[in-house]
């Protein structure tokens, strides 16, 4: 199932911008006190790396990533996700716009 809105949300009006702006997303804080980013990565190969724990959900476009220490890349779509561990990285392969929502543990 893909969100489609997240209600009582605080958000930063300033996006974050990364790689040259090949990745862009607004930071969220929901009334429960959870944080979130949502946001697009725009075609490209770029290795992120996290702090906390995440879930990438994907709510368009799609995706190949590859966690740290894997050898194989996996694909997602519209509707499906990938949990990252904290203090990790992981790559991700982008041929259309990936639009995204980041659940932070």
């Amino acid at each position: 199932m893909t969100t489609s809105h997240l209600s009582a949300a605080t958000v930063a009006t300033q996006a974050s911008v990364y790689f040259d702006g090949k990745c862009v997303s607004h930071s969220l804080t929901l009334a429960d006190g959870s944080k979130k980013s949502v946001g697009v990565v725009l075609p490209a190969e770029l290795t992120f790396g996290t702090a906390a724990a995440e879930i990438m959900e994907c709510v368009a476009g799609g995706c190949e990533y590859q966690l740290a220490g894997e050898t194989q890349w996996h694909s997602v779509s519209a509707g499906q996700s990938f949990s990252v561990p904290g203090n990790s990285k992981f790559q991700i392969r982008v041929t259309e716009a990936f639009h995204y929502i980041c659940h932070y543990a």
